[in-house]
């Protein structure tokens, strides 16, 4: 049977963590009772190292192989939850209103303590494993955090892998890919400065409305006709803001919206032209532009080899066929990222079957994928670190 009979035995118990996480969520880098939690669990695992406060609040369990030393590989899960009204109707919803765990990192986090405690109990290994439960994945770069706070070199982790969970894909089924599987996420506010009258007079006005309207207009053609259409980029403009009455001219527009690239030269281009295109358009209207443009999450790059042992672990686990190992790259972002830009690695999806998606607030996690998420760890540890 692909999924080992320990991890469907401890189903029942790791649902019920799982269901206890959801329905105490935390955000960002507040998840102190969270990490408490699994502090805990790890702690009466017996793990033989467990370490808090990483990056702020994130929590590093070390679980030495039975078979002497050797190396050392991480596993990460993130805890943090969304700032959402959750919806799902479940007996666990959260308690907390307007915070839910809408994109299953209780079930990742689960799912890892469950692997945690098999790994405990059995040690059949060469080496050790580091359990990384991390804060902050929605938007606070916690995966930066706890790596700048050295805990890769402390422990000599040699490897890193991660897992998320993905609504549509059949439970039981892993999808992943080579290279570039989710997308670097950027953001830009710009602020349009032009001189404002009234509505009746527009040509005693600089129009900085009529001028975001032809910034916007103007974006869309750096993906349209500057860029390989082969290279995937994607500029959004989502938020438009200016003028408080019908009958006035403002001063000012401001425009926000982000750029998605999995190319590093697509992401340079896409910052410059975007720069570029802003300020002289700008500049044909008579107006003046402030651009603040930041960079978030690099790309999400899984490495060759390690993309290749992950996927065969997985297909072990769910069996054959169960592993589309050419997934369309997600041009949502990911700050595991960061710890494959430290250390070479792979991040795999594994199916929550049909149900809501991601960042809905109808989304639950689905528990009948946590015996093969279990086995997945599991196996990929002890095959790593065969002894």
């Amino acid at each position: 049977m692909p999924v080992l009979n320990r991890a469907a035995e401890m189903q029942e118990v790791v649902a019920g963590w799982r269901r206890h996480l959801h329905e105490h969520p935390e955000i960002l880098y507040d998840v102190h009772q969270t990490a408490a939690f699994v502090a805990d669990k790890l702690r009466s695992f017996g793990c033989d190292v467990v370490e808090t406060g990483i990056g702020r609040t994130g929590v590093v369990g070390i679980i030495k192989g039975r078979h002497g030393e050797g190396n050392v590989i991480g596993f990460r899960a993130d805890m943090d939850a969304l700032p959402i009204l959750e919806t799902s109707g479940k007996p666990w919803t959260s308690k907390t209103p307007g915070k839910a765990h809408s994109c299953g990192h209780d079930g990742h986090t689960a799912m890892l303590l469950g692997a945690a405690q098999y790994l405990a109990e059995t040690r059949n290994f060469r080496g050790s494993v580091a359990v990384i439960f991390q804060p902050a994945e929605e938007g606070g770069a916690g995966a930066l955090a706890m790596v700048q706070d050295g805990f890769f070199e402390k422990h000599n982790i040699s490897q890193v892998y991660g897992m998320h969970n993905s609504p549509g894909l059949p439970l039981g089924q892993f999808a992943i890919r080579k290279g570039s599987v989710m997308a670097a996420a950027d953001t830009f506010e710009i602020t349009v400065t032009g001189r404002g009258s009234h509505a009746a007079q527009p040509h005693l006005s600089v129009d900085p409305v009529l001028t975001a309207g032809h910034i916007v207009v103007a974006l869309q053609s750096i993906v349209s006709r500057q860029t390989d259409p082969l290279k995937s980029l994607v500029v959004t403009v989502a938020s438009i803001h200016g003028g408080d009455a019908n009958n006035v001219i403002p001063d000012t527009v401001s425009l926000g919206g982000t750029v998605r690239t999995l190319l590093p030269e697509t992401r340079d281009f896409a910052e410059k032209r975007l720069k570029e295109l802003v300020q002289a358009t700008a500049l044909a209207h008579g107006a003046t532009a402030d651009i603040a443009y930041r960079r978030g999450y690099p790309v999400t790059f899984n490495h060759e080899a390690e993309t290749e042992f992950a996927t065969g672990i997985a297909a072990k686990v769910g069996g054959p066929g169960s592993v589309d190992t050419d997934m369309a790259p997600h041009m949502g972002a990911e700050d595991f990222s960061y710890m494959l830009e430290r250390r070479p690695g792979a991040f795999i999806f594994i199916g929550n079957g049909d149900t809501a998606s991601l960042h809905n607030p109808a989304y639950d996690f689905n528990d009948e994928a946590l015996p093969y998420g279990i086995s997945y760890w599991v196996n990929l540890a002890e095959t790593a670190l065969a002894a």
